[in-house]
């Protein structure tokens, strides 16, 4: 049993975790400030691209590839002096350009990305092999099927309840925070400015392409009738 002064450091972190996710989402998926929305950035491609969604998916896919590059180069250029700050802030930045790539990706699919569901399904996108033991430990795992291939899609397509989504949101932050000391430990070699910088840009870039990937295969397009009934039930929730 835990004492008082552990359940509420516990308590804290908790909401420390909940709170990383939540300002994710708001920041990718309404956008905050000169930080565009998901929907702004598929507007965007569908003025370049037309009905062609995955001529639109590649475009978004280059264009936050390249962003991410960009930050894991600046973070990466100062070598181990400024580590300690540019890090945090370039795990939060990076996972709001890949939370922002992964909603975009899925409502050019069809989906309703302003759902409990679907925004849940978006942050689990970024932990990839991980969603599978954090749906489980939110006790989704059986639910509605969430196991397998496309288990994301179909909990975008769920109506599901607050308290589920916010254990999930806690299970991703705590996962996502982890990142920021492991990803110190990898870049070690970021010692030597330039150089550090080089390996930073490859390595973001590697692991957005990566998310991007993963968003592609677990977002499988709907039709147009699945993307209406989505919309219809959605409103009548």
């Amino acid at each position: 049993m835990n004492t008082p002064a552990e359940d509420d450091q516990q308590g804290m972190l908790d909401g420390v975790a909940t709170s990383f996710v939540g300002r994710l989402l708001d920041f990718s998926v309404d956008g905050v400030g000169p930080f565009t929305s998901a929907g702004q950035v598929v507007t965007a491609a569908r003025k370049d691209h037309g009905s062609d969604v995955e001529n639109a998916i590649d475009a978004i896919v280059k264009d936050h590839v390249r962003k991410a590059a960009a930050g894991g180069f600046a973070t990466g250029l100062g070598g181990i002096f400024t580590m300690p700050v540019a890090l945090p802030a370039n795990v939060l930045g990076f996972y709001t350009l890949a939370a922002r790539m992964v909603a975009s990706i899925a409502e050019l699919r069809g989906y309703d990305v302003s759902t409990k569901g679907a925004r849940a399904a978006v942050v689990l996108c970024l932990v990839g092999a991980d969603a599978d033991d954090l749906l489980q430990k939110a006790g989704l795992s059986t639910a509605a099927g969430l196991t397998g291939s496309g288990r994301l899609a179909r909990l975008a397509t769920t109506r599901l309840p607050r308290a589920a989504a916010m254990m999930v949101n806690k299970a991703v932050g705590f996962r996502l925070l982890t990142a920021v000391g492991g990803r110190a430990l990898g870049r070690v070699i970021r010692f030597v400015p330039i150089a550090g910088g080089v390996i930073g840009a490859g390595l973001d870039g590697f692991l957005m392409k990566r998310i991007a990937d993963h968003a592609r295969s677990e977002f499988v397009a709907q039709s147009t009738e699945q993307g209406q009934a989505l919309t219809e039930g959605t409103q009548q929730s």
